[in-house]
């Protein structure tokens, strides 16, 4: 895809995820979005979960986030992450917790370790299990960083 395509279609995208009329037209936006991998498109999504209500469109942004490998997504996903964990366990969304989990694995910062921690301690295996997997991938002598400390 030429320069002028990927400029077409990165605004075709951010118009319908923010003017789009149904949460399946806004949720295939902001994968389009992702797949484009385009840095400058953190701030725009940043602003759409602002003002995004319907969980799966939420849900595809922050996968969206992932997708680009900002670390400027970094903080805002960890804020999705400290909502969903402030409720019982047996109420979070384990859909959400996945794609967080995935997201912050994606982009690598090691600023997401200090909150993906508590996962660690899950009482799913699979949560736990993709928290490890975050870990190594994020910072392969995690395990040596939490002795030491």
């Amino acid at each position: 895809m030429d320069q002028k395509t990927q400029n077409e279609a990165f605004n075709k995208y951010i118009k319908q995820l923010f003017e789009g009329s149904s949460w399946k037209e806004r949720a295939i936006a902001a994968q389009n979005i992702g797949n484009l991998r385009e840095g400058r498109a953190t701030n725009l999504l940043a602003r759409a979960l602002q003002s995004e209500n319907d969980p799966v469109v939420i849900n595809r942004i922050i996968e969206a986030m992932g997708e680009i490998r900002d670390a400027k997504a970094t903080i805002l996903i960890i804020n999705f992450l400290k909502k969903e964990l402030e409720k019982p366990e047996e109420s979070q969304d384990k859909t959400r917790l996945f794609i967080i989990i995935e997201s912050l694995m994606k982009i690598g910062d090691k600023r997401a370790l200090e909150h993906l921690g508590i996962l660690l301690e899950s009482c799913h295996s699979d949560i736990k299990q993709l928290t490890e997997e975050a870990f190594e991938c994020i910072d392969p002598n995690w395990r040596e960083n939490i002795e030491k400390n």
